[in-house]
């Protein structure tokens, strides 16, 4: 199979692409990034430049996967100027506005065809309901839309699953949010590129949620604990405490990944049968949680982190409890 990766440079376009050369498939990379990053040969091009796609012109695959972050322009202009019998595009369980059903035919935002910012991340739903859109209009059913949850594992940047292996892996106390039963998701690179390569190689077409099946935040930090062999004590912190206290859910600094309250659309239970059915497989809490692990030891246990709380934060929340 010839294979294009739009992106093939880092994390999950990264893995996808690795996944379909560990295969034996024809892959090629496209994308601003280094050579030295791609494990496939790599065309240099920048898909802000709307004659970007010049490079690819004239060329025929079997199979486009599309890692667009959160830009309509990016994923239409690929789309309409790229030949290919089959199209990934993989977006995001952000796109509903309401939980009802956890299926995908829940309510999603109105799209918005625009370019969005990393940065802010403004408008990203919108943003990914537009671009499944610009795909499923040439490719109509055929299209493979693969709405992920939070990806995690090697490669992940993020801090948004890797603080906790990180954390528990150490001692002292530990803050974490008193939400047991909050439900936790996340899959990890490796699997979901498994699963977008079968998608290719099979033709699959539809639109699937993709992610674990949901894990109570209480039994998540206590296996991901056992798991890495750590010392920490779980301290639970009432959530209205935490608000009280400055600390933000899900990510950025002074966080405490995973949590996600006021029944906010992350923490709902998706529907994921269809996607298992699919084909879709993934590794234990305790593989993911010691993949992730590994991969924070490379970086460094006590660098300075995107996502999480310090020890000095820890310590003062602590304090006034």
């Amino acid at each position: 199979m010839r294979l294009l990766v739009l992106g093939g440079t880092v994390f999950l376009g990264k893995a996808i692409a690795a996944e379909a050369v560990t295969r034996g498939h024809d892959v090629t990379c496209a994308a601003r990034g280094s050579t030295n990053e791609a494990p496939a040969p790599l065309i240099k091009l920048d898909r802000d430049d709307p004659d970007g796609l010049a490079p690819l012109r004239g060329e025929r695959f079997d199979a486009v996967v599309d890692v667009a972050k959160i830009s309509y322009p990016h994923v239409r202009r690929a789309v309409e100027q790229i030949e290919s019998a089959h199209w990934t595009f993989v977006s995001s369980i952000s796109v509903y506005t309401e939980f009802r059903t956890g299926r995908t035919d829940d309510p999603t935002f109105e799209p918005l065809l625009e370019q969005g910012t990393a940065a802010t991340m403004d408008d990203y739903g919108a943003i990914k309901v537009a671009s499944e859109n610009a795909v499923k209009d040439v490719h109509g059913d055929s299209a493979f839309i693969v709405r992920a949850g939070l990806i995690t594992g090697r490669g992940d940047l993020s801090d948004r699953f890797g603080y906790w292996p990180a954390r528990l892996s150490g001692t002292g106390q530990a803050v974490a949010p008193d939400v047991p039963d909050q439900a936790t998701h996340h899959i990890d690179v490796e699997d979901l590129a498994k699963w977008i390569i079968d998608g290719a190689e099979q033709r699959i077409g539809g639109t699937f949620n993709a992610s674990g099946l949901p894990i109570p935040f209480g039994e998540l930090l206590s296996r991901v604990k056992a798991a890495v062999g750590g010392q920490a004590e779980i301290v639970p912190v009432a959530e209205q405490r935490l608000h009280e206290l400055e600390v933000n859910a899900w990510a950025g600094p002074r966080s405490l990944p995973l949590w996600v309250p006021d029944g906010h659309i992350v923490g709902a239970n998706w529907d994921i049968r269809p996607a298992i059915d699919a084909g879709l497989t993934f590794r234990s809490l305790e593989e993911a949680a010691l993949n992730a692990f590994e991969y924070e030891r490379e970086l460094g246990l006590a660098r300075s982190r995107r996502a999480g709380l310090t020890l000095v934060e820890e310590a003062e929340i602590l304090d006034r409890r």
